[in-house]
């Protein structure tokens, strides 16, 4: 449910991202003849029996597939370790390189895939592991294989990570009103809207496509920032790829606070989802 509503959040199309989206469902066939230009973001949920050619693509004659369908969307990927570790292994370099080249005997195809993954899985095969609702019945080695299927480096390109709590009736009962997406896309809107004036000259448009040489210019950390991040770094054994993630969203989390600057509290914050607590 919550997956479902991320499309609402995000940031409005601009034309030349509506463009691409729409070129790459008429490639795929599945553009109906009464659609004009695609003006909302994809949100593509396979099911977990996809196949890897059906989500990176492929065919007699090279089609996109799941993750380029996914491309300035959300590609949804639910009970993620049900899927087969073959599929899931081929989403590891299409979200480093955001694109995906497609070799057949007849051509050689790249299709751009700069999506948004979520995924969520349960703890453990019975889905009750650290519950104070109801007791695991699962063995520590059927939970260790169950979490395995999902493989160290896959996690290691996942930002953020939550832990979410079963809900308690007396939560349910309640009639509580939420902030509605509304007003939480005005706010991701202004968020982009910073970002795209400072990074016009460089012709990206986020965080998210920050180079290395961009990270060092625009996400630099003051000496409290720096102390927190060496520490999380040794005692986390963070690899290199997290860190530089981490520094991003830490920038994006400064954005959205309308701080120039990325103060600790942001570095705090954004390690906090890297590692899952």
């Amino acid at each position: 449910m919550l997956a479902k509503r991320i499309p609402s959040i995000l940031p409005d199309l601009t034309f030349e991202e509506a463009l691409e989206i729409t070129k790459l469902h008429s490639i795929a066939g599945i553009l109906k003849n009464d659609t004009g230009i695609i003006k909302q973001r994809p949100f593509r949920t396979p099911h977990h029996t996809i196949s890897p050619i059906s989500m990176a693509g492929g065919g007699r004659i090279p089609k996109p597939g799941e993750i380029s369908l996914a491309h300035y969307g959300v590609l949804y990927l639910d009970e993620l370790p049900e899927f087969k570790k073959e599929t899931l292994e081929v989403l590891r370099v299409p979200l480093e390189d955001r694109e995906v080249t497609i070799s057949r005997m007849c051509a050689r195809l790249t299709y751009p895939c700069n999506f948004m993954l979520i995924a969520s899985m349960n703890p453990c095969p019975c889905g009750y592991y650290g519950s104070s609702v109801k007791k695991c019945t699962c063995t520590k080695t059927a939970i260790n294989r169950y979490l395995a299927k999902v493989s160290g480096p896959l996690l290691d390109r996942i930002d953020i990570k939550i832990q979410v709590k079963p809900v308690e009736y007396q939560e349910l009962e309640k009639s509580y009103l939420g902030e509605k997406s509304k007003n939480i896309k005005e706010r991701v809107n202004k968020a982009r809207k910073i970002q795209q004036k400072r990074y016009e000259k460089y012709h990206i448009m986020c965080n998210s496509d920050l180079t290395p040489q961009l990270i060092e210019k625009y996400c630099q950390l003051d000496n409290k920032g720096k102390c927190l991040m060496e520490k999380a770094y040794s005692k986390l054994n963070l690899s290199a790829r997290a860190y530089t993630r981490i520094l991003k969203i830490s920038r994006t989390i400064a954005d959205l606070d309308g701080k120039e600057n990325i103060e600790m509290s942001h570095v705090a914050e954004a390690i906090q989802y890297k590692m899952g607590n």
